[in-house]
């Protein structure tokens, strides 16, 4: 692995995602995107007693689908890399006790899909494991419970809020030759652009991924065309536009190919608000649609963009901005390793 200007890492020896797993609940399995989910189910508890459970529950089925592709036993995986919007990532942790993988727990709120795969290419390509699974999990309830609101609690909220996706996304890599490759990434800054609202992630979010997507850009003297998508995770309908609009101020223009995950995974008259959100969000959507059109050759290369609001509820109350930031890989298509 070397560094690529500023803020980048080019995987020099070849790493791949060998297989992914995703599994969602009720309102993702009603969405367009319903028949590129492995697992899904129809009732927010996913068949369990809390909705702590049912998010744990999403993981390990995710992580177990994606070894089951693979033909991969947990005992031959090196590292796990996962994280979660609950304090403490007590998803990713109790999951892996479950699995009695060695952890690396990571949380960078939404964009901890992208910081896991990140971070676990990298030390699958400088020899530190063999094999590493990354995971990530949100649950609707679990997170309005955690940051605003208890679901219970029945209280309004305005059309800026987004819809914490109820899902788990994993992905297992390895040096082993496979459709998908993992070309590079860019480790985003923090950003506050202080907004203070809990019910406007867009807002708080976009800065981010407009720095990031930026330097992405300059690091690899690259521009939007490319790749044949470059998909921010979960700005939605509020942040979409603003990060579009920032963009055009630096004389970049990436509507041709732009995308958000928060947009993509729900029908745009399913009750979400302003689109989806979560660290779910842009990883089932990543780990189901956006790899299945690169094994199918629909697209050559992308980059996904994860973006996460770095806020907690204790923050919130003291009146603090929400500080955002953006994480970035390239993905590539590799004909050969059909």
């Amino acid at each position: 692995m070397g560094k690529t200007g500023k803020q980048s890492w080019t995987y020099n020896n070849p790493v791949y995602i060998q297989s992914s797993g995703t599994a969602v609940g009720p309102l993702e399995s009603q969405g367009p995107l319903k028949d590129t989910f492995d697992r899904m189910y129809d009732k927010l508890h996913c068949d369990e007693d809390n909705w702590e459970l049912a998010e744990r529950r999403l993981m390990f089925d995710a992580v177990h689908t994606c070894l089951q592709k693979a033909g991969v036993d947990e005992r031959n995986i090196d590292l796990f890399l996962a994280g979660d919007l609950l304090n403490q990532n007590v998803t990713g942790n109790y999951v892996a006790r479950q699995l009695g993988i060695p952890l690396l727990g990571m949380f960078g709120a939404c964009s901890t899909s992208m910081e896991t795969l990140a971070t676990g290419a990298a030390l699958v390509e400088a020899g530190y494991a063999a094999h590493a699974l990354v995971a990530v999990s949100s649950h609707n309830a679990t997170a309005e419970r955690q940051f605003r609101y208890p679901t219970e609690y029945g209280g309004q909220k305005p059309k800026t809020a987004t819809f914490t996706v109820t899902g788990s996304g994993a992905a297992l890599i390895s040096k082993e030759p496979s459709p998908v490759r993992i070309e590079g990434a860019t480790i985003g800054r923090v950003m506050d652009y202080h907004i203070k609202d809990p019910f406007d992630m867009g807002s708080a979010m976009a800065p981010a991924a407009w720095d990031t997507i930026k330097t992405h850009l300059q690091d690899f003297a690259r521009v939007p065309s490319d790749y044949d998508v470059i998909a921010t995770g979960d700005l939605s309908a509020v942040g979409t536009p603003i990060l579009r609009d920032l963009m055009k101020q630096d004389n970049i223009d990436i509507s041709m190919v732009h995308k958000d995950c928060g947009l993509m995974i729900y029908h745009s008259d399913q009750p979400v608000f302003s689109g989806g959100s979560g660290c779910a969000c842009s990883a089932v959507v990543t780990y189901g649609k956006l790899l299945n059109d690169l094994k199918d050759g629909v697209y050559k290369r992308i980059l996904v963009v994860a973006t996460g609001a770095l806020m907690s509820p204790m923050m919130i109350q003291q009146k603090e901005s929400i500080p955002g930031i953006a994480h970035a890989v390239v993905l590539t298509g590799e004909e050969d390793a059909q």
